[in-house]
């Protein structure tokens, strides 16, 4: 096997790819052509189920058992993929085309140490010893910049966070210096500041070691930031490609623009340009519709044109590369306006429906070792949640925003009473529950406190069906107990939720996750709650079902007068979404306000750098890039002055180290804590800059 190095890295040619089950051939990737040369970096985005990652897979050479190439041509630096033997292919995986995988801790053996699995990678690929080998891993774990790479070499994978595993799982792929790194959704469960971090710095090492990368994402927003050419997949197909600027500025098939259509861009606003989702479903791979896939969820479809025969790619025109799938292109026109749905009323505003006022949440800790009861130190205590003050009003959406480990859920839990406050008060409904397991609250209490979780797939038992699920949430808290009228209450939330009636009979197996998170919003709703905790709810959901369910909560909440305590790291949706934010840091508020002001100045310095992390799908917005340096302090040995001064861009000195900030008000309520005056903080330039024509 001899590399050509002058050719591209990556060449494909009218690929097909199938799967082949008892009911016979399933087409999951049709007539797809690509090419990478040395340096770049591409993007694959589209749907859950388009085929992005079986191509992956397909370059890899990792269909499984029912997985073929049923056509095509895969080149790798001149050499056919598809031809290769076993050993020749062995040699190539992880040496010369290295993946990321969406889940970390599924890519690490929980058996053995990091460094175990980092120094086989050099070692099996180069042939290199045990000595040198270490030593290289250390280097690879500076870069992916991971402190204290020693103590990371002899963790396993359990003994480190979620981000930090993410970044071994990168190191481990650029060990051997590859020329082609796959990414598949590589920072999808990953917090914004960490996925800022990740994304520049796989730039960075790029870069310097000259690899070629695949995105693969439904995030627009980071494929504008990362990408030179992009590629959108529909049911198998590539619908649109070319340069970022292209697509970007001048998309052309109605699938491009129905994508943007569900990303909360800075334009978007709940009420007077609220997010259109793309309606319909993707088609089976076996039950695609005669011509255009697309053809049964677009406005633009004709019949007589768009169902005729097999669709080729055509050239646009305004510049080489992009090229577009579709008959009537030259008439689809790309309109921001357009993109957005109908305007609705803004929802009044009631009375306070949700009080915390000082909320403490601490947990024990307890340390038998000699050496801690010889100190004292054998008792020590996680401050999960320290000093909380906030309100939420009937109809209103209160955000809480922060990175995981912040206490967010934690307060969550308090609230429907899985956990009780250590101190403080939470009144809900003018009543403090926050002393108040769950088992000893009322049937009223728990059913007016309602949660949609963020993954659906645990949350509904498998046993039972969809009817029976929601039917028990209704009876459970006496909204009605005749079974006729049980019966027709659940077939008006499916209603409401947009799902026909005969789901009643499903089961949570036969339905996709975007459908199992509508059966959430209806069980939760089920019991005429006054108030719904949304526990990032869309952050695995395609933008298309994302911006669907949201729009779907905004609605209900609408009808109901809910008051909507929305938890998420996603700083786009939290400003389409939100009336107020509260911002956390380490189990403490370092800002609350209502969203405009959140999202201009005067900024707490966490609150600017989490703003600068929110990737963007407008080419026209402008950010000033702050990424932050160094991880979350433990909670059990947090700073004893500001929490955020370990990591602040914009720390003064000493007090900050040593004293506790005091909350700074303005005349309009937003609050900051830190020491530094509202007035400097005021004069700090905007982080997100939107041209005066877009707003």
């Amino acid at each position: 096997m001899q590399l050509d190095e002058s050719a591209p890295v990556l060449e494909i040619r009218d690929l097909n790819l199938s799967y082949y089950t008892r009911a016979g051939e399933i087409p999951a990737v049709i007539d797809f052509s690509l090419t990478v040369e040395k340096g770049e970096s591409i993007g694959l985005v589209g749907e859950s189920g388009c085929g992005k990652s079986t191509v992956a897979m397909a370059i890899m050479q990792y269909m499984g058992h029912n997985g073929a190439i049923k056509s095509g041509s895969i080149k790798f630096k001149g050499v056919e993929l598809t031809t290769l033997g076993p050993d020749a292919l062995r040699r190539l995986r992880g040496s010369e085309i290295a993946m990321i995988y969406q889940e970390p801790f599924a890519a690490l053996n929980p058996s053995l140490t990091l460094g175990a699995q980092l120094v086989e990678v050099p070692m099996t690929h180069e042939g290199i010893g045990l000595g040198e080998a270490r030593e290289r891993a250390l280097s690879v774990l500076t870069d992916v910049r991971l402190p204290d790479p020693e103590r990371v070499m002899d963790a396993y994978p359990h003994q480190i966070s979620g981000g930090q595993q993410q970044r071994v799982v990168i190191a481990m792929a650029l060990l051997s210096n590859p020329a082609l790194l796959l990414l598949d959704e590589p920072t999808t469960a990953l917090d914004v500041t960490v996925e800022a971090g990740i994304t520049k710095l796989i730039a960075e090492l790029s870069e310097k070691y000259g690899t070629s990368q695949i995105y693969i994402s439904h995030n627009l927003g980071l494929i504008l930031e990362v990408c030179s050419r992009v590629f959108v997949m529909y049911s198998g197909e590539v619908v649109e490609e070319g340069s970022i600027a292209a697509l970007f500025d001048r998309p052309r098939h109605p699938y491009t623009h129905g994508l943007f259509g569900c990303i909360a861009l800075p334009t978007a606003d709940k009420n007077a340009a609220p997010l259109r989702p793309i309606p319909g479903q993707l088609p089976l791979p076996h039950l695609r519709p005669a011509g255009c896939n697309f053809g049964p969820r677009c406005d633009h479809f004709v019949s007589g044109q768009c169902d005729q025969g097999v669709l080729s790619m055509q050239g646009v025109g305004d510049e080489a590369s992009h090229r577009v799938r579709c008959v009537r292109w030259q008439s689809v026109v790309h309109d921001p306006e357009s993109s957005h749905g109908a305007p609705q009323a803004p929802i009044d505003i009631g009375d306070t429906v949700l009080e915390v006022e000082h909320m403490q949440k601490y947990y024990e800790v307890r340390d038998r070792s000699l050496a801690a009861l010889v100190s004292g130190q054998g008792v020590r205590w996680v401050k999960a949640n320290e000093a909380l003050d906030f309100d939420a009003r009937r109809g209103e959406t209160v955000a809480i925003v922060g990175e995981s480990g912040c206490g967010k859920s934690t307060f969550a839990k308090v609230l429907m009473g899985l956990e009780t406050a250590t101190g403080g008060a939470v009144r809900h409904e003018g009543r403090d529950i926050g002393s108040i397991p769950v088992r000893e609250r009322s049937a009223r209490q728990i059913g007016a406190l309602q949660m949609v979780f963020q993954n659906p797939f645990d949350t509904l038992n498998p046993s039972h069906t969809v009817g029976a699920q929601i039917a028990r949430v209704i009876r459970k808290f006496g909204v009605e107990t005749d079974p006729a009228l049980v019966r027709q209450r659940v077939f008006q939330l499916l209603d409401t939720v947009k799902l026909p009636r005969d789901f009643f009979y499903r089961r949570p197996r036969q339905l996709s996750g975007g459908q199992k998170q509508r059966i959430g919003i209806a069980r939760a709703f089920a019991g005429n709650p006054s108030m719904v905790i949304a526990d990032e709810p869309v952050s695995a959901l395609d933008v298309s079902v994302a911006a669907a369910v949201t729009e779907l909560l905004t609605e209900i909440q609408r009808e109901n007068e809910t008051t909507l305590l929305f938890i998420s790291h996603d700083l786009s949706v939290v400003r389409y979404l939100a009336d107020r934010i509260v911002v956390m840091y380490l189990g403490q508020i370092m800002e609350r306000g209502r969203t405009r002001e959140i999202f201009e100045p005067p900024y707490h310095p966490y609150t600017e750098a989490l703003l600068s992390a929110v990737p963007i799908a407008d080419p026209d917005v402008r950010k000033r890039e702050i990424v932050l340096e160094g991880n979350l302090p433990s909670v059990l040995d947090p700073p004893s002055g500001c929490p955020f001064s370990t990591r602040c861009p914009r720390k003064v000195g000493t007090i900050c180290d040593d004293e506790r900030p005091a909350v700074q008000l303005t005349d309009h309520g937003h609050a900051i804590a830190c020491h530094i005056p509202l007035r400097e903080l005021q004069e700090v330039p905007p982080v997100i800059e939107i041209p005066e024509a877009a707003e």
